[in-house]
């Protein structure tokens, strides 16, 4: 036997761990019957696993010893999924506020340590020429009293989605991802033309970012970085 193997493991760890697999199944379920409930049109449906989604995930990082800031900023995701199920400006700003401050906790924890020096500059560059392209061609048909919350959170979204990719593949994948997801947001406030099933989509994109991200912070932890 390895002296590794000999030592025990961290108290509570064995314990905890036994939970992880039902955890992320149990959020693989309730992401599928979400996307289900869109795309049939039932929305109570949607109000009832929207909302089981970031705290199913978050429990699934905390028994994988994911960092505090991880699961901080999975908790502000799922406040922002609360307030957004409101139709209205108000939970649309309380809504954006909470994902901000998810934003914040995952641009902390991609500035720690080792990653600090890491971001790509040509990634950063081509994260900057979309926001600006973007917000240039959405900026009149957007709500007036919406403009400047949106552009704050849009460069704040693009940060984390190019800090992201210091933690590998994964993470980067999830920061692009949230931004296509907010981006469709963003044009059925402009009232763009959409696709079929909009909220579908939307759903289908942040689903897949909060996961990817989760995925990439506890991959890099795993591998000894941040």
């Amino acid at each position: 036997m390895s002296a590794t193997a000999s030592r025990p493991a961290p108290s509570g760890t064995a314990g905890t761990g036994r939970f992880a697999r039902p955890l992320l199944g149990a959020f693989l379920v309730a992401a599928v019957v979400d996307l289900a409930g869109l795309l049939a049109g039932l929305d109570t449906v949607h109000l009832v696993a929207k909302p089981l989604l970031m705290p199913l995930l978050a429990a699934y990082a905390t028994v994988r010893c994911g960092p505090r800031l991880l699961i901080a900023a999975l908790l502000f995701g799922w406040g922002g999924d609360v307030f957004l199920l409101a139709d209205n400006d108000l939970a649309f700003l309380l809504g954006m506020g909470s994902f901000a401050v998810g934003h914040v906790c995952y641009l902390t924890l991609f500035g720690r340590g080792q990653a600090r020096t890491r971001a790509s500059l040509a990634a950063g560059i081509a994260y900057a020429v979309v926001l600006t392209v973007f917000l240039v061609l959405i900026w009149s048909d957007l709500p007036a009293e919406l403009r400047v919350p949106v552009a704050g959170y849009s460069l704040l979204l693009t940060a984390m989605a190019w800090r992201a990719g210091v933690l590998g593949r994964y993470a980067a994948a999830g920061g692009a991802l949230f931004l296509l997801s907010d981006a469709l947001i963003a044009t059925g406030i402009a009232e763009w033309p959409r696709l079929p099933a909009p909220d579908f989509w939307v759903m289908l994109t942040y689903i897949a970012a909060q996961l990817l991200l989760a995925l990439g912070v506890l991959r890099a932890g795993r591998a000894g970085r941040p």
